[in-house]
């Protein structure tokens, strides 16, 4: 009986305690879900020349990401990069689809972004590398180049202009957009022209590149000019700068840890898991995407500095 009697008596004591943890946490405010304090995820992009406010597979591309997130999202087309910039900066929308100068700018105006992933090629290729190329040796190197007709693309060509000038520049090497020697070509394909018929003996290219930094050939001016009928013998690469990221999806610095986790595995899997839907947000790279950081545009931070400081 008295055995009983003890038995009896810690069961009580552990109901009573079981109940006062019950009473405990149910007087305890509830922490609110991070879904909750945004109610719609928006996501940002730029409207494609022609295409108005239209987003190709539109529902396709809502309904893969609020299975992502597991809240309701809504897609926000911007006019263009400064319309965009604009409204992530000011919280309008928590994600953003940029080019890698369109990041590096937002970054710059409010610090307050942060790239998830950026694309791939199909080769392994994660962005761009500008490059000096000389043909039949005319230009033996990098320091008599402003003894020489260089060509240039337009001042608004990326990776044949504002990429070489202002690596270029960071590297300490003294150039600038209106030097003597750089001659303007109406476009890059014209400056490879100038190259091929005697008009320039060197002109600012781009080619592809991998996370190592090693080229990939399938493509870039080197490619375009052997296709041209200029033989890869009589090509020589002088100098090749630093790394240009392809753009990212960035989303807010302040959003909840768990919902960059869940974007990310989404977005490093899409490819793979759900190729069609990749293939609708991802048109000009079909790698897939793989995780990036900001590290990874100090080159596109370093072009669009460089362009304000040029402008004021």
């Amino acid at each position: 009986m008295v055995g009983r009697g003890k038995t009896a008596a810690r069961q009580a004591v552990k109901a009573c305690a079981a109940a006062l943890a019950a009473f405990g946490a149910a007087s305890l405010p509830a922490r609110a879900d991070w879904r909750d304090d945004i109610d719609t995820f928006r996501i940002g992009i730029v409207a494609e020349p022609g295409g108005g406010n239209t987003v190709p597979g539109l529902a396709r591309l809502t309904d893969a990401y609020a299975n992502a997130l597991g809240m309701k999202v809504e897609f926000v087309v911007a006019r263009n990069y400064a319309a965009l910039i604009e409204a992530q900066a000011s919280g309008r929308v928590q994600y953003a689809v940029y080019s890698a100068l369109g990041y590096a700018t937002a970054s710059e105006r409010c610090g307050c972004v942060e790239p998830l992933v950026a694309p791939v090629d199909a080769d392994g290729a994660v962005g761009i590398r500008s490059i000096l190329v000389t043909r039949d040796g005319k230009v033996p190197d990098l320091a008599t180049m402003a003894s020489h007709r260089i060509a240039i693309a337009p001042a608004e060509n990326v990776g044949g202009a504002l990429l070489p000038l202002a690596a270029l520049s960071a590297d300490g090497v003294k150039i600038a957009r209106d030097s003597t020697f750089l001659a303007r070509a109406a476009s890059a394909t014209a400056a490879e022209t100038m190259l091929a018929g005697g008009e320039a003996d060197a002109l600012f290219g781009w080619e592809p590149a991998g996370a190592d930094g090693q080229p990939s050939h399938s493509d870039g001016t080197v490619a375009r000019l052997e296709a041209a009928g200029i033989p890869q013998a009589s090509l020589r690469v002088l100098w090749t700068s630093r790394l240009l990221r392809y753009g990212p999806h960035a989303v807010r610095s302040d959003l909840d840890p768990e919902a960059k986790r869940r974007l990310t595995v989404f977005l490093t899997n899409l490819k793979s898991q759900t190729p069609d839907v990749y293939d609708l947000l991802e048109r000009a790279h079909s790698g897939g995407f793989v995780q990036a950081m900001s590290a990874d545009y100090a080159m596109a931070m370093t072009i669009v500095r460089q362009a304000s400081d040029g402008r004021e």
